[in-house]
């Protein structure tokens, strides 16, 4: 579990998001990333041994820095107001579909899949869900991914108005084969994230996401 104080910097953190405020309280900064470091590795232990593509990696090759890249954006604001995970095949930086942890107060989630792929890997997982739409269907419309992710797949955010080239409009799976990105999410509330049960509900909710995440790297790894 997290400890409340590291809810309460990135709060913090959301009214004071500027370097001079970061550097006067980094020691509070150096605290929260332990805290998270610690979740994160018990994350690992827990669920690598149910998904073995994972059982390669450390924390740091799980977790994202908070400084922001302010390169290509308007908001100039300098820093993250969450802490993130992403335990995936490769590490974080990696083409492969995986499970996905966002720390932020009140808005907290687990979830994960296959977010914004490059082109070539997109044309991989949208030919196999063509190819596979039954079973990619029995996964995400089952009753174990369903449980978690009530909501399903988010489709109205990443899917495309019309068919994409190479497919029609009335065939099979059409509804996943528009979509851009293949993403579910489950909320955590910020007792969820404090209480000794949270390791458990996130291990689950992996688990739940896991036939969909292999279905897809499968393709990517063609």
């Amino acid at each position: 579990m997290l400890t409340s104080s590291t809810l309460i910097f990135l709060k913090t953190l959301n009214s004071n998001n500027n370097k001079e405020w970061f550097n006067a309280n980094r020691q509070q900064y150096e605290i929260a990333k332990e805290d998270m470091n610690a979740l994160v590795s018990k994350i690992l232990l827990s669920f690598s041994p149910i998904d073995k593509d994972i059982k390669l990696l450390s924390v740091k090759d799980c977790l994202f820095r908070i400084n922001r890249d302010m390169r290509f954006s308007k908001d100039k604001s300098p820093y993250k107001t969450n802490l993130g995970a992403f335990f995936v095949r490769g590490g974080k930086k990696s083409n492969f579909a995986g499970y996905y942890l966002h720390i932020e107060p009140d808005k907290s989630f687990v979830g994960g899949g296959l977010y914004m792929p490059m082109a070539d890997v997109l044309k991989k997982v949208r030919q196999e869900i063509d190819y596979n739409v039954n079973e990619f269907k029995n996964i995400v419309e089952g009753k174990k991914f369903k449980s978690f992710y009530t909501q399903g797949l988010e489709m109205e955010k990443f899917s495309l108005a019309n068919a994409p080239k190479g497919y029609e409009k009335g065939q099979p799976g059409i509804e996943y084969l528009k979509l851009k990105s293949f993403v579910a999410t489950k909320s955590l509330t910020d007792e969820d994230l404090t209480s000794s049960t949270v390791l458990k509900k996130i291990t689950k909710a992996f688990e739940a996401l896991m036939p969909m995440v292999q279905f897809f790297n499968r393709a990517i790894a063609e």
